[in-house]
């Protein structure tokens, strides 16, 4: 969110009652001002930068808060909430366990866990064999890291290589930082893991990789082991990719996911996909990585596993799952009976409950409808990416100078008229609504968006 703090000063909007949404107060509300004072006096400001609003209560993909306001969701809590807020089969299955009672387990075996795990490998590709639960993506970003250099050891490799992408996130954490791109937010570590590389992302607007995206992978991956005399073979252990460049919502093309698998394969080098945004169900298909035509080694998911629980994990073969000794990988919360049963609810919400389809097809709506918001303001808006319910509008000027004050104006009007939108604090609105939503409430929160637009921009030429 780049540090941005939205207006706290309470304003007079216009009211809002329709199907979905509800608007009948000033905003923020001046009543939760002192929540808002209170927190942000005994809280980290590192939580802080949201829009201004006190959640009460969310189900399926609508929010409300104590004041009698409604706002259409298309945020799903950061792509969390796939299986839509407060979804009632996931409570269900939490409830039974709550009544047990049996809250925690630590590393002992619960039916729970059991029950999940097996679910999870028989919906999941035959090549995931094996799970390793845990609370949190960056813990199963960590993981992976470890499980790629201990395979690495256990080839006998000289160095513990990972090679990542420019422009990638993969979380807070020490290893997950030094995966991660963005150099300012390293600063603390104090040093740069020398084994831990990055190569370009194949943006589309990249004039080399719209000539040929298997060339510019070639061709950083070779510039790169000739800098820094890596014989892949003996040097890499694995590469780390996120599904699609999270700020944009940008997807690899094929060719270049095709090449780079290929390279890994013929150079015993795993491959490690992060599906924190993209898993479960979120692009259209069951994980993000299946748009590429390519089998990982290592898959890393989270958020939307259980729509709301803390629950992350990574998938792959037993052999290289079952690596590390006994007692040598674990988390004090993690796979406890809650999360497993919410999980299991979860996968059955997709599966059963027709949300796996359901983001197929509104997918395509979402996707076309946005690309005609893109064309009539093309002035601004250079480009829209995303597949399924997750998209970006990436708002641009001709020269492709990025409209970031734009994204933020939109983002507050569209909250002023009960639509909540992810605030990526650079040049583009992302926007992800629950797996669960209607067409016609997915239409009309794009008719918000449309109409905030339009009003922004007519504003900001005055």
């Amino acid at each position: 969110m780049s540090g941005f703090n939205f207006s706290h000063k309470p304003k007079q909007v216009q009211k809002v009652s329709s199907k979905y949404r509800r608007i009948k107060t000033e905003i923020p509300v001046p009543e939760d001002l002192e929540i808002l004072k209170k927190a942000y006096l005994y809280e980290s400001r590192s939580m802080h930068g949201q829009l201004p609003i006190v959640w009460d209560r969310a189900e399926d993909f609508q929010v409300y808060d104590s004041h009698g306001n409604c706002w259409l969701d298309f945020t799903s809590t950061i792509f969390v909430s796939n299986a839509g807020h407060a979804n009632k089969r996931i409570l269900k299955s939490v409830q039974k366990v709550i009544d047990k009672p049996l809250i925690h387990s630590y590393t002992y075996l619960t039916k729970e866990r059991s029950d999940y795990l097996k679910l999870l490998i028989e919906k999941t590709p035959k090549q995931f064999e094996k799970a390793f639960l845990l609370s949190a993506g960056t813990e199963a970003t960590e993981c992976a890291l470890k499980l790629m250099r201990e395979n690495g050891i256990k080839q006998k490799k000289n160095r513990g290589v990972i090679i990542c992408i420019e422009g990638n996130w993969h979380g807070r954490t020490l290893g997950a930082q030094m995966m991660s791109w963005n150099p300012r937010q390293k600063e603390w570590i104090g040093y740069h893991d020398p084994n831990i590389f990055h190569i370009s992302f194949p943006y589309p607007w990249n004039e080399k990789v719209q000539i040929n995206s298997k060339k510019f992978f070639e061709d950083s991956i070779k510039n790169l082991c000739t800098s820094e005399n890596l014989d892949p073979k003996k040097d890499i252990c694995g590469f780390m990719l996120e599904t699609f460049q999270g700020w944009g919502s940008i997807f690899y093309p094929n060719d270049y996911v095709k090449a780079l698998s290929d390279f890994a394969k013929e150079n015993d080098i795993l491959l490690t996909f992060d599906e924190m945004q993209s898993g479960f169900g979120r692009t259209g298909k069951l994980f993000g990585y299946m748009h590429y035509d390519v089998e990982p080694d290592l898959l890393c998911c989270g958020k939307g596993a259980s729509s709301g629980f803390p629950l992350a994990i990574v998938l792959g073969s037993a052999k290289i799952l079952d690596i590390p000794d006994i007692g040598s990988m674990s988390s004090t919360h993690s796979a406890n009976p809650l999360v497993c049963a919410a999980g299991k609810a979860n996968l059955e919400c997709l599966f059963e409950d027709g949300l796996l389809k359901n983001s197929d097809y509104l997918g395509k709506i979402f996707i076309k409808n946005l690309n005609k918001i893109k064309d009539r303001f093309e002035n601004h808006i250079s480009d829209v990416q995303g597949k399924g319910l997750i998209a970006a509008l990436i708002f641009c000027d001709k020269k492709r100078k990025p409209l970031t004050s734009l994204c933020d104006q939109i983002a507050e009007l569209c909250l002023q008229r009960g639509l909540l939108v992810v605030h990526t604090g650079r040049e583009s609105i992302k926007l992800a609504p629950p797996l669960s939503i209607t067409e016609d409430a997915l239409l009309d929160g794009l008719n918000v968006l449309e109409k905030s637009i339009e009003d922004i921009i007519s504003k900001n030429k005055k």
